[in-house]
């Protein structure tokens, strides 16, 4: 294994979406499994905190920046095998999106264009438009601190649920590696449509399918349009996507929820809910913003509310961590005085919390 490629002092703004954070005391870039490893157990003997980067697309730096190792993972390799998929942690997510449509093979078409890495989307069990990579994934291979070694852990090791995942849990236990997913030869049709907005952008129902090409270009579009796919020119993007996640509410909270719609909004007035199991209802995030007054392109500071959609928190070029922060907390906090909900953020904080 060569020597490990370390800078000092290194900014690390640019390597998030946001665009946003201080500079790490040292940033060591692995392109392989086993640089990956070292670097983990050199920061680890040296007792020096840590932190993983891959696309950078859910992370809050603080504008101090991070005391410590800041790890960018680049490795890469992708491997198709009649139906399964084996991603190295730092291959771009969108880009083996794009190789499975080019492949013929179904099951993650509507999760084009999400930014970041491979590794990171078990994190947060990423999901879009119908799908989520929990229903196909099948392992994980990643290095246990605790432990020491590199494991394997099967889907039902993972602990998925919405936005969550063991990954997420213990941010300090696992480094993902690689990923491996098992997916469906269709013919060149997607999966079953699941989401209603692309299937009425396709102009057909839910559960049909439809080429992949056209699924994962819809998806692209829908996505473009709010704002949602990388483009350094547009600021609307300059974000971690989703700034929230959406809330699921126990009973008692949903029908709260509904009493403090009618007050403010009127008796015919009806947030959204979609049944999440054991009794519980998730909620739109991006309809509560809105309705406590916080619409597209809220904002008058150089951290502002995308202009395409109300979930995406944005830097307009000059922004600041605490600039973003300011915004975040008087959303977060807008909502919980108009309907009695707490809002989550997605993107994982780094030397700052909400």
């Amino acid at each position: 294994m060569q020597e490990l490629h370390v800078e000092h002092g290194a900014p690390l703004a640019p390597l998030t979406t946001f665009r946003l954070g201080g500079p790490a005391t040292r940033l060591v870039t692995a392109t392989t499994d086993d640089e990956v490893v070292a670097a983990v157990r050199e920061a680890d003997e040296a007792g020096s905190p840590l932190l993983i980067i891959g696309g950078g697309s859910n992370l809050v730096i603080g504008d101090k920046g991070f005391d410590g190792t800041a790890l960018r993972i680049a490795t890469r390799g992708v491997a198709v095998d009649g139906t399964s998929l084996e991603l190295a942690a730092g291959e771009n997510w969108s880009d083996a999106v794009a190789r499975t449509v080019e492949a013929g093979l179904a099951g993650v078409e509507c999760l084009a264009g999400i930014p970041g890495s491979a590794g990171a989307t078990p994190i947060q069990n990423v999901g879009a438009y119908g799908q989520d990579v929990s229903e196909t994934l099948t392992e994980v291979v990643a290095y246990d601190r605790r432990t020491g070694e590199t494991v394997t852990l099967a889907n039902e090791e993972c602990g998925f649920s919405y936005r969550h995942s063991r990954f997420k849990q213990h941010p300090e236990r696992y480094v993902v590696l690689r990923v491996r997913f098992a997916l469906e030869d269709a013919d060149g049709l997607s999966a079953p449509l699941k989401y209603d907005q692309t299937a009425r952008a396709l102009g057909v129902g839910t559960g049909e399918r439809v080429p992949l090409a056209v699924a994962r270009k819809t998806v692209l579009a829908l996505r473009a349009s709010k704002g949602m796919v990388l483009d350094a020119e547009d600021h609307d993007t300059w974000s971690a996507g989703s700034f929230f996640t959406n809330p699921v509410l126990s009973e008692a909270e949903h029908a709260d929820l509904v009493r403090r719609v009618h007050d403010r909004l009127g008796p015919d007035a009806a947030p959204p809910a979609f049944p999440d199991g054991d009794g519980r209802v998730k909620t739109s995030a991006a309809w509560l913003i809105d309705r406590a007054g916080f619409t597209k392109g809220y904002g008058s500071g150089p951290a502002r509310i995308s202009t395409k959609h109300t979930l995406a928190l944005t830097n307009r070029g000059r922004a600041t961590t605490e600039d973003l922060l300011v915004l975040a907390r008087e959303v977060r906090d807008g909502v919980h005085d108009a309907f009695g909900v707490t809002l989550v953020n997605e993107p994982v904080t780094v030397g700052v919390s909400l």
